[in-house]
């Protein structure tokens, strides 16, 4: 497990390094959150394994989320629409937007997430709980 850094210290992470949450069907790996980023910004993984469900649909009150598809196609519901996200598309998300992910093919997706402002990571140890209660 990576440890917080202070958010005046630079921050190289490699390939599958940061704080890693097991979500079912998801895997995030948190790369930087508020602690390095002064509360401005999260930046996190979203791995998704084949026919693997995301979140559900939600929304953020005060946050705009940014996804970049870094491998795969992803399908994502923004308001009442579902749009298919490949390899290399982007994503922005206005706050209080409804939305959800997931995988519908046979590979492996995922994507990089930009949270702002950050803070998103304070939820993960309830959403790796629920989870595994609701399998």
């Amino acid at each position: 497990m990576i440890h917080p850094h202070n958010h005046t210290d630079s921050l190289i992470l490699n390939a599958g390094e940061g704080r890693t949450y097991h979500c079912g069907g998801m895997t995030a790996v948190f790369k930087a959150d508020e602690n390095e980023t002064n509360e401005k910004y999260s930046i996190s993984e979203w791995w998704l394994e084949p026919k693997a469900d995301g979140p559900g649909p939600h929304l953020h009150e005060e946050n705009d989320e940014v996804f970049y598809v870094l491998e795969g196609t992803v399908s994502i519901l923004i308001g009442q629409e579902w749009a298919q996200a490949e390899k290399g598309a982007f994503v922005r998300i206005p706050a209080r937007t409804l939305h959800d992910f997931k995988n519908e093919t046979e590979a492996k997706a995922g994507m990089l997430n930009f949270f702002i402002p950050g803070g998103f990571e304070r939820n993960m140890p309830a959403v790796v709980r629920w989870f595994a209660e609701n399998p």
